[in-house]
C-alpha cells in the first residue's frame, strides 16, 4: 500500500510541476490571461504600482511568476512528501480561487458551457485529491485505523 501512495503522489504532482513550468515558459501568455480575468482592487493599487515600478514588470506578469513558482514548488514538495500537507493546503486555496475566477460556466448557456463545466469539475476533483493528501498525512496507516469501524 505505501508504494502505491508514493507512486500516486508522484503522478499527481506531475500535473502541478508541468502546468507551473508551462506558465513560466509562456509567461506573457499566462499574464495576458490573468490580465483579462483579474482586476487589482483600488486599495491595493498604489502598492501594486510600487512593485511594478521596482520590478519593471506588470502585476499580471508578477502573478504569473508567483503562480508558476507555487505550482512547481508545491508539486515537488508533494512528490517528495516534504511539507505535503502545507503545500496541499496552499494548492487548495489556489485551485479554488482559480476555479471561481477563470471558469465562470454559470454565465454561459447550457451547450456552450460544457468545456468550462468539465474543467471546473476537474478542479473540484483535484481539490478532493489534495484533501486526501492532507488527511492521509506523512505516515501510512493500516486500513482499519483509517476507516474505523464500518
Amino acid at each position: 500500500m505505501p508504494a502505491f501512495v508514493t507512486f500516486g503522489r508522484i503522478l499527481f504532482a506531475v500535473l502541478f510541476i508541468y502546468t507551473g513550468a508551462t506558465k513560466l515558459f509562456a509567461m506573457q501568455a499566462t499574464a495576458d490571461v490573468i490580465a483579462t480575468k483579474l482586476v487589482v482592487p483600488d486599495v491595493v493599487a498604489p502598492y501594486a504600482q510600487q512593485v511594478e515600478t521596482a520590478t519593471a514588470m506588470t502585476t499580471p506578469q508578477l502573478l504569473a511568476i508567483a503562480i508558476g513558482g507555487l505550482e512547481i514548488i508545491a508539486g515537488l514538495m508533494i512528490a517528495l512528501n516534504f511539507g505535503a500537507r502545507f503545500f496541499a493546503m496552499l494548492l487548495i486555496v489556489y485551485v479554488a480561487v482559480a476555479t471561481v475566477l477563470f471558469y465562470d460556466f454559470w454565465n454561459m448557456a447550457a451547450p456552450d458551457n460544457a468545456k468550462m463545466l468539465v474543467d471546473a469539475l476537474k478542479n473540484l476533483s483535484i481539490i478532493g485529491a489534495l484533501c486526501m493528501i492532507i488527511g492521509y498525512g506523512r505516515t501510512t496507516r493500516p486500513a482499519e485505523a483509517a476507516y474505523g469501524d464500518v
